[in-house]
């Protein structure tokens, strides 16, 4: 079978993101205040990453699939601040001790939609409770067309050195479209700005099987990207849910790209991104052979979390702010989604986690194998068992499927060792899925009956 059916036949199959595992639609709704409080109170030495998620954003890009909110009122983002300040007060009560903090990160939504004194706030509440010192990764997410040289500037005052710019694609056909419209020159200007303010990485966000990208216009987006230069690149395919983001509704099918496009879209995209220079680190992030992932995935110090791939292997996740996601001491513990409802359960006195899931041991271990998978691209089955006594036993289930992943070139098996291959990085989320037991018993459950 040749590459390209092998890879749409797998593409052509849903199966989970991993940025955890499990996968969140799996976690229990009947977690809330007393588990979350019994997880942060568990914290001990290891160092912490800090995600403060900003939900707000100036209008609605219609691909987006994130928690967001399209807002002009200052009242909610006065609400909002407040809140957070008093997330930061409730969690930093339950700590046993003030974790080291190793990595910062602001999401969103659009967090320069906050503006400089706004910005000086949210950086100044979080190290007041939880200080990080100069130099550490600190980073954030911004939307070019939104985000003026004066932002940059209080970023880099404020400590922030690393910047990840959503581009998606610079076609003016595939901007209006989406309804997120900024011109190659702005995210140069600003990229330029932010290395002369001393951001020491900056990262471009790309998009693939968009409405309207075909491939000949995309390679002219990656033309520029060349010129761009960043230090890192994220190439995402998107995800079309429609059933879930309403506002996806407005593209119509004939739109988008068929499977044998998007397909094309990504071959050629990461040929072009090798030819230039870039590593492909794990499942969709390049970068630069000098960048800190590029160093850490061959040191094995490479991790994935919510906020993407980071060089903070062995670290809490302490997440504030609308749906954000804590990961503490083998517990996952979720924020309450909308806005009013965060911020109210706060102000009421309360933590306002909705769900969470707490891992058992073989969880555990078949979260190590997905995250070796993700950012090793091998996982060592026995040394897994080793670390992990008494789970990854029975693998039957596994085996079936992991022969036919040997079969097709996706993975290499010698003895209790698995490698992933150049076509099987393509397709980590297929290599990783067998060892997904809650995606297999959601998959018997909605099998058609015989």
């Amino acid at each position: 079978m040749q590459d390209h059916a092998i890879l749409e036949r797998y593409g052509a199959i849903p199966v989970p993101r991993y940025t955890s595992y499990p996968p969140a639609n799996h976690w229990n709704a009947r977690f809330g205040e007393p588990e979350a409080r019994e997880a942060f109170g568990r914290v001990g030495t290891r160092p912490a990453s800090i995600y403060v998620h900003v939900p707000f954003c100036r209008s609605l890009c219609y691909y987006c699939g994130c928690n967001m909110l399209v807002t002009r009122s200052e009242s909610l983002v006065e609400r909002y601040l407040r809140a957070v300040e008093l997330e930061l007060d409730r969690v930093c009560e339950l700590l046993p001790s003030r974790p080291e903090v190793v990595q910062v990160h602001l999401g969103g939504g659009t967090p320069t939609y906050l503006d400089p004194a706004q910005l000086t706030r949210l950086a100044e509440a979080i190290q007041a409770r939880l200080p990080w010192a100069r130099g550490i990764e600190a980073s954030i997410e911004i939307h070019p067309a939104v985000t003026s040289v004066g932002q940059i500037r209080t970023l880099a005052h404020l400590g922030f050195n690393r910047v990840s710019m959503g581009v998606q694609d610079f076609d003016p056909a595939v901007q209006m479209r989406i309804n997120r419209r900024q011109s190659f020159e702005e995210t140069r200007e600003l990229i330029e700005e932010s290395r002369a303010a001393g951001f020491v990485s900056v990262n471009v966000d790309l998009m693939y099987g968009l409405p309207l990208q075909t491939v000949e216009h995309f390679q002219r987006t990656l033309d520029r990207v060349e010129e761009l230069r960043p230090d890192r690149i994220a190439l995402f395919g998107y995800a079309h849910v429609p059933s879930i983001k309403r506002h996806q509704r407005l593209f119509q099918a004939e739109e988008l790209p068929g499977p044998n496009e998007r397909l094309m879209l990504l071959e050629t995209s990461v040929e072009r991104l090798l030819a230039a220079g870039y590593v492909h680190v794990g499942l969709d992030h390049f970068a630069l052979g000098y960048d800190e992932l590029c160093r850490a995935r061959a040191a094995g110090g490479l991790r994935r979390n919510f906020m993407g791939y980071t060089t903070c292997a062995e670290s809490d996740v302490l997440a504030f702010g609308p749906s954000a996601i804590s990961e503490v001491q083998g517990t996952y513990v979720q924020n309450a989604r909308e806005v009013h409802d965060w911020a109210g359960r706060l102000e009421r006195g309360h933590l306002p986690a909705v769900r969470g899931h707490r891992l058992s041991d073989e969880d555990l271990a078949r979260s190590a194998l997905i995250m070796s998978l993700f950012c090793n691209l091998e996982a060592d089955l026995d040394a897994l068992r080793a670390r992990f006594p008494g789970t990854l036993l029975d693998l039957r289930c596994e085996e079936r499927e992991l022969a036919t992943l040997e079969r097709d070139g996706l993975v290499v098996r010698r003895g209790a060792t698995l490698r992933v291959t150049p076509r099987g990085q393509l397709l980590l989320r297929s290599v990783a899925a067998p060892f997904d037991t809650y995606h297999r018993a959601e998959a018997r459950l909605h099998a058609p009956a015989l």
